[in-house]
């Protein structure tokens, strides 16, 4: 089981870019937590700014919205699912040495403020995707895809 998780992401494109790479590597089920915008409006109806980014892909994979995270990573742990965030944090470690075995749900956050220190000590580790340029973070669908790929796929 794979599971990915957006966390407060402001952006309805990298929303739906995220949709179409969960689609891509085979995740399970998408959860929408805190003001990620849906593939559907207040009114239950479907977005076209989100469609035409994601192609479709909300279609083709299960999701959920939800307020709460706490509450979310609470119900995942009791089902026996390890958490991982993706952020820059003194208890990061390199992604490419994080091995998974079990079912997993990835965390990406905020685009500007990244995922919330009281939600990190709530994960079993933490993802950093080291950076050797000037600048200190990828955009965050960019970053979920690299995640994603490195860690899911596997035969």
């Amino acid at each position: 089981m794979r599971y990915l998780i957006l966390h407060n992401v402001r952006s309805v494109h990298n929303v739906g870019s995220m949709f179409r790479t969960a689609d891509a590597i085979g995740v399970t089920k998408i959860y929408l937590t805190g003001y990620t915008p849906a593939p559907t409006d207040r009114f239950g109806r479907d977005r076209k700014d989100f469609s035409k980014v994601s192609l479709g892909a909300e279609q083709s994979v299960s999701w959920e919205a939800r307020k709460t995270l706490k509450v979310l990573l609470q119900e995942l742990r009791e089902r026996g699912i390890k958490i991982i965030a993706v952020e820059q944090s003194e208890r990061s470690v390199d992604y490419k040495k994080i091995k998974i075995s079990t079912p997993t749900a990835l965390i990406v956050g905020n685009e500007v403020g990244g995922i919330p220190q009281n939600i990190l000590t709530l994960c079993d580790s933490i993802a950093e995707i080291p950076m050797r340029g000037h600048k200190e973070s990828l955009n965050v669908s960019v970053a979920a895809g690299i995640i994603l790929f490195r860690l899911f796929d596997k035969p």
